[in-house]
């Protein structure tokens, strides 16, 4: 068969074949929202103590880890921005192992301090370049390494957005 008889061919199979409308095209369904457990990327290994899994919005699903001690209210009380911020940290322009050992200071001053919610902004990485953002992963990774840690969500846009976490403490 030639390149001529196979146009022709094609042209014949097409011709009732009418093109769609931009009003006539389904939308896809956006994608439920749900939570991933993924191993800590490659790219940390040099920095990380330990092997552990954290929730991770690889596709840009929302961060959320939970212990399996805390209810499902209280979860959806942090996811939604119910609790009230009591301190913060700020981790923007720290080094990995420098914003290792503040967060993880500020975590257990904040516990004993009787603090049940903190905001950690870690920033969205826009400086990193292509790597990507470095402490958004980590703090992440960290978090739930730590008992005083009960649950974390991705703050709402007012309060960081992306670049923030609301993080739910154990009270001593």
């Amino acid at each position: 068969m030639s390149t001529d008889d196979d146009r022709d061919a094609f042209r014949r199979a097409m011709r009732d074949v009418k093109p769609l409308k931009t009003t006539d095209r389904v939308a896809p369904r956006p994608r439920r929202a749900g939570r991933r457990r993924l191993p800590c990327p490659d790219r940390f290994a040099d920095i990380l103590d330990d092997a552990a899994l954290v929730a991770a919005d690889p596709l840009g699903e929302e961060t959320v880890f939970q212990r399996p001690t805390l209810s499902r209210q209280a979860l959806r009380r942090l996811r939604s921005g119910a609790y009230r911020i009591e301190a913060e940290i700020d981790l923007h322009g720290l080094s990995a192992n420098r914003a290792k050992l503040a967060l993880r200071d500020f975590i257990v001053h904040s516990a004993e301090a009787g603090i049940g919610c903190v905001r950690v902004i870690h920033g969205k990485g826009l400086g990193s370049g292509a790597q990507g953002p470095v402490l958004k992963g980590l703090v992440q990774f960290w978090l739930p390494q730590w008992d005083e840690v009960l649950a974390f969500a991705v703050a709402h846009a007012r309060d960081g957005g992306s670049g923030a976490l609301y993080v739910l403490l154990k009270r001593r």
